[in-house]
């Protein structure tokens, strides 16, 4: 087939294929533009299965537009918590109070408009516009890029700004009048279900006899895509302190700062150190108590190693020691408490967590101090 013929046959049968196999999921059965707009947020860098849960507690929570541009910013972060690069639950309450505000609280339909909102980016307006008002945008992510790298044999690297700006030109012309919404989903339906990045299911993809991919044996190969740097590795320990009297069973957690990774969320003490004191417990724990007291003013003592963890995040990946410590006297009584716990720092119990929104890491690391104390371990 001549490559007229090849669009015309991807875009007529893809879009039979999808409204007979379509997945049932939360956001597909409201045209709402506010709920579309949380989902392909939510959907970003994050599976299917594990946006649903938090799409339906978020909603619940946040039904309007006007009930998130209203909520305090840690009642957000909360809801968000496990999710996971909470710049974009910020950036979503910070376009979502604009369009609150400058709009009447309805999604704005024009493209310029909606493309001016924070963290709103070409993938997400197209989204928006084609899904919930039906106009023909293009929304083009990597699901996309994938299948129509293989379908039309595109050999260039996808991380170039000038391969998408091809791909939506692409993807805009494939889109049948009046089924922008419908046709988009099935193309990233196609990328998540069939066309997948290994191994694609090639037998039972309902536009194989158009794939140039396939025909030329590329279908494993496609897309070209440039390798992403590693992330960099951190060493860091990780103060576990433990209140005594008053403050028996609850930990003292500090908000970060206001700016900069994790921005204004809630987390264990912990500090950066080099490789040459990683060994070296003895060493370790001297150099956690000298960092905290110079970073923060707070004076700690380390009695034991309690458990080691990593995380992840897309640039930097921490390898971390935690210690259980206790509140030195020099802090409670030489510094006084008052001077930061009522500011940075708080006591907390576990019956508090949620009302804090911390990054996936503290938790596990608290639950498994909270279940050692419920099993009566040695120590706790």
């Amino acid at each position: 087939m001549n490559a007229e013929e090849q669009k015309q046959y991807f875009s007529i049968n893809l879009l039979d294929w999808y409204r007979a196999n379509k997945r049932d999921l939360p956001w597909r059965r409201s045209k709402n533009p506010y709920y579309i707009w949380i989902s392909e947020v939510m959907l970003q860098q994050t599976r299917v299965e594990t946006v649903i849960p938090y799409f339906h507690r978020f909603t619940e929570l946040f039904p309007t537009v006007a009930a998130l541009a209203e909520a305090p910013e840690d009642e957000v972060l909360k809801a968000w918590e496990g999710l996971g690069y909470y710049s974009r639950a910020r950036n979503l309450q910070s376009a979502v109070r604009e369009v609150h505000e400058r709009y009447g609280g309805v999604v704005p339909s024009g493209k310029a408009d909606i493309s001016s909102l924070k963290g709103v980016g070409p993938y997400t307006s197209g989204a928006i516009l084609s899904i919930a008002y039906n106009q023909p945008e293009p929304a083009v992510d990597g699901n996309v890029m994938r299948v129509l790298s293989r379908y039309f044999l595109i050999e260039d690297d996808i991380m170039k700004p000038a391969t998408r700006v091809k791909m939506e030109r692409l993807a805009q012309e494939l889109i049948p009048e009046g089924t922008a919404g419908d046709f988009n989903q099935a193309l990233m339906e196609l990328g998540a279900m069939v066309c997948t990045p290994r191994a694609p299911y090639c037998l039972t993809c309902p536009v194989r006899l158009g794939c140039a991919g396939r025909e030329h044996g590329m279908e494993d190969k496609l897309p070209v895509k440039k390798k992403a740097k590693p992330p960099r590795p951190e060493l860091r320990a990780v103060a576990l302190i433990e209140g005594t009297g008053e403050h028996a069973g609850q930990w003292l957690i500090r908000q970060r700062p206001q700016e900069g990774l994790l921005a204004r969320m809630w987390e264990l003490p912990h500090v950066l150190w080099p490789q040459p004191v990683w060994g070296s417990n003895e060493d370790s724990v001297a150099a956690l108590r000298e960092a905290l007291l110079t970073e923060d003013h707070v004076w700690v003592t380390p009695r034991e190693w309690f458990m080691d963890t990593e995380h992840t995040f897309s640039h930097i990946h921490w390898n971390m020691k935690v210690y259980r410590c206790r509140l030195g006297d020099e802090t409670a009584h030489q510094r006084g408490a008052g001077e930061w716990i009522p500011f940075r720092y708080r006591w907390v119990g576990p019956e508090e967590l949620e009302s804090y929104a911390f990054p996936n890491v503290f938790v596990r690391i608290m639950k498994a101090w909270q279940e050692e104390r419920e099993d009566g371990s040695p120590g706790s």
